[in-house]
């Protein structure tokens, strides 16, 4: 029973911790052209999040890049750039206590049973954006946007970076598209 319930528990943990992908790209863009990046500083410098974790961002990013086979360069021929954004989320329901209801009795039958109305019940919860985007570094246009969402926690310096390695690992999952 314990090993059930800690399976149960891990597969709500893991259902809430999910980080949904979506991307867009240029469809007349060969992507197998691209093998060397730098960072665009401009890009960057704008995202509204702490230095630590522009910091976490960009260290996940030049793993990641570096596992798919580009490089670092003074000279790069995609230009890569990130931005956030915090999506605050509010469900509102109405809830009702009790037992019975307008249309059956405690026992089963037509009639009313007792309880109360509590009007509303109101739910927060904050979703952090993270966009990826990859710029031809020629034509200065964007060619790839990753865009992943998922659920903000503070929580100590390793789990944060364990959380933005995630993020930035599975939107990259999807580059390079297949046309």
């Amino acid at each position: 029973m314990k090993r059930f319930l800690y399976l149960a528990i891990a597969i709500i943990v893991a259902s809430c911790a999910s980080i949904r992908v979506s991307t867009d790209f240029d469809t007349g863009v060969d992507f197998t052209s691209y093998n060397t990046y730098a960072f665009f500083k401009p890009g960057i410098d704008d995202a509204k999040i702490s230095d630590l974790d522009k910091r976490r961002i960009l260290k996940a990013l030049e793993n990641t890049l570096s596992e798919k086979g580009f490089t670092a360069s003074e000279t790069p021929n995609i230009l890569v750039s990130f931005h956030t954004k915090a999506e605050k989320n509010v469900r509102v329901s109405e809830s009702y206590i009790g037992w019975g209801g307008p249309f059956y009795g405690p026992f089963g039958g037509m009639g009313w049973g007792w309880g109360f109305n509590r009007p509303y019940n109101v739910n927060t919860t904050t979703n952090g954006v993270l966009y990826i985007d990859l710029i031809d570094a020629n034509s200065k246009k964007l060619v790839w946007q990753g865009k992943g969402t998922g659920r903000l926690s503070s929580g100590t310096p390793q789990e944060r970076e364990a959380k933005i390695n995630a993020f930035v690992t599975d939107i990259l999952t999807a580059y390079p598209p297949s046309n």
